[in-house]
Parts: C-alpha cells; structure tokens; sequence
C-alpha cells in the first residue's frame, strides 16, 4: 500500500521539530513506510546503524575484557597497570558516548528526512574522534594540568564516566576549543587572498 506523494514529502521545519517535540515527525497516523525509497540510502543507513552497534558493543565489552587480561598479566610479572586502565577506560567510556551522540543524530536524521550520504563521515569517525578527546583529557587530570581531582581518586570507574561525558559532547567540546583557539591565536578564516 502506497502513500500519495504530498506525505512523503520532508516535513517543514514549522510542524515537526526534534523529539520530544513533536513524536510524529510530520506523519499522519498509521504512515510507516520509509520515505527513502532508494535502496542505496537505505544500504548506507542499514550500514551505519550495523557499525554503531558494533562499536557500542565493542566499546562495553572490550574494555571488560583487556581488564581482565591486564589482571592475569599483572600476577604473571611485577607489571603496575593501574595508569593504563584508566586510560582504557576513558578510551572506552569517550568511544560509548560518542557512539551515543552519532546514533542519536542518526536517528534524528533518518526520522526527520534529513539524512545524507554527506554527513556519513561524520557519523563514522564521531566516536573516535570523542575517544581521543576523552582519553587527553584524562591524562591531562592524571598529570594534574586540569587540577579537577587528585589523580589518586582516579579510578576506572570515574575514567569511564568523565570519557562517556567529555565523548558524549565532544561535538561541543571541539567547537568551544576552537573558539578559544581563534581568541589566542587569531583566525586566518578572513585572510584568504
């Protein structure tokens, strides 16, 4: 059963805002096919969907288990690997909220018709890029840069929180860290010739 052409059509951006706002996404009741009749798009975001869920997956499971192997390793050899386990897990901890942070706006886009093969990029690499900011973080916390806690109250638990947080809105983070870096160092954004 098909739908007529006018409710396919992208919602405007006048009657359907991001959830919780408006939960129809610019519907009417009982229209549930997808508007992307292309199977190319529908591919790309099956793929998508697949990576993120694998990522999420790996980012829970992983760090679990390299814990429980340094464990082992640490009672074979006179091996400390209290440093590196707070860094596995910030890892881990910023790659989870960056994974939450690209499916969310996977969703977002796909609900709200906006989706584009453009922005896929940004989707994949979010997560890593959120890691990598997580795990810097931390270490600048365990090196007492950022003078926020003690590095000895640093443990697993909390490097995995800061990571889940600093790689949840890293999106964020980078922007200001920008903004900051254009006030020190000048912009050369109005300088082309």
């Amino acid at each position: 059963m098909s739908q007529p052409d006018e409710e396919l059509k992208k919602p405007s951006d006048s009657t359907a805002g991001f959830a919780p706002y408006d939960l129809t996404d610019g519907r009417k009741p009982g229209h549930w096919q997808s508007r992307y009749s292309d199977d190319v798009a529908k591919k790309a975001i099956c793929w998508e969907r697949n990576y993120l869920i694998i990522v999420f997956g790996c980012s829970v499971i992983l760090p679990v288990l390299i814990m429980l192997l340094l464990s082992l390793f640490e009672s074979q050899i006179n091996f400390n690997s209290t440093n590196l386990k707070k860094y596995l897990f910030a890892w881990a901890g910023g790659t989870l909220g960056g994974t939450m942070f690209s499916a969310k706006w996977l969703y977002h886009s796909v609900a709200k018709y906006n989706w584009n093969i453009d922005r896929q990029m940004w989707r994949i690499l979010t997560p890593h890029l959120s890691a990598a900011l997580a795990l810097v973080f931390i270490v600048l916390m365990n090196s007492e840069m950022l003078n926020i806690a003690s590095p000895k109250s640093l443990t697993i638990h909390k490097c995995f929180g800061i990571g889940f947080l600093v790689g949840y809105f890293s999106d964020n983070a980078i922007g200001k860290l920008t903004e900051l870096a254009q006030v020190f160092f000048g912009s050369s954004m109005g300088q082309k010739k």
